[in-house]
């Protein structure tokens, strides 16, 4: 594998450290097969794949939320800032600054976008004034979700509550977000301006993030580094310009070849592994 720069060689040391990792459903099945990875400190890493290729059981995997779905990592260290995290609680990593925004927005249906974005703030002991700041903060980068802000989030379009869902996570104010899908079922007008609000976040709040992202095209474009996944396995690292320039990575995720658009149906799998493995 012919990967460009990794995040070390940009002289950057990691933020979050994935070493290795394995990870095991219902003792028997397994779903990541030795997957590394690094977040530098103030940076946007992709992580790019098709469907069940293992973004979001990584992603699950930092943020110890494996066990209610009967999963475990077997094999590996996760580490964030230099410490050691794979045992910590999802509640004990919020407190450190991680946070996970969920694939599907998992917003509270029955309480208003600002109930919402308020249990953002629950593990943080702070004053009524400083969360109201946290909230101002919010609505700076999201102006919708202030219009929209006495409205139940259930009744709130796809894109607003995808708003939420980060808004919230900004509430306990992290320095790592771990963003699961965040174009799923929605509009391109809307995905690219959640994208410009997380490289807003990510230039002026200094929040590191870590993306989970099956459009490749824009993660990419707004991206630093970028890691393909397939199969449990990293087939493939680097440099997001320099990925989004890849024949391969045109060929089998943007749909374009050096012939132009082409279907993935037209292009056997055999073919795209050995492509990888070359």
């Amino acid at each position: 594998m012919n990967a460009v720069a990794t995040p070390q060689t940009q002289h950057t040391a990691p933020y979050l450290s994935i070493n290795n990792i394995e990870v095991i459903y219902d003792h028997v099945i397994l779903v990541l097969k030795g997957v590394s990875l690094e977040v530098p400190q103030g940076k946007i890493v992709a992580l790019l794949g098709a469907n069940g290729a293992g973004k979001t059981t990584t992603l699950k995997a930092i943020s110890n939320l494996l066990a209610a779905e009967r999963g475990d990592v077997t094999k590996g260290t996760i580490e964030f800032r230099g410490r050691r995290v794979d045992k910590l609680t999802p509640h004990e990593l919020v407190k450190i600054g991680v946070c996970q925004v969920m694939e599907g927005r998992h917003c509270f249906a029955h309480l208003t976008v600002e109930e919402n974005l308020l249990t953002g703030a629950f593990t943080r002991k702070i004053s009524r004034a400083a969360t109201r700041e946290a909230l101002e903060k919010v609505y700076r980068y999201f102006p919708r979700l202030k219009q929209r802000r006495a409205s139940l989030s259930g009744y709130t379009s796809g894109g607003e509550q995808q708003m939420t869902a980060v808004g919230r996570a900004l509430m306990a104010q992290p320095s790592m977000i771990l963003l699961d899908e965040p174009s799923m079922g929605l509009a391109p007008q809307i995905v690219e301006e959640i994208f410009e609000i997380v490289r807003d976040l990510n230039r002026n709040e200094h929040v590191s993030f870590l993306l989970a992202e099956q459009n490749t095209n824009v993660a990419l474009r707004f991206a630093d580094y970028g890691y393909i996944l397939e199969n449990g396995r990293v087939v493939m690292d680097g440099a997001a310009g320099e990925l989004a320039r890849n024949e391969d990575v045109k060929e089998f995720y943007l749909g374009l070849s050096s012939a132009g658009r082409k279907s993935f149906r037209d292009v056997k799998h055999y073919r795209r592994r050995k492509r990888w493995l070359a």
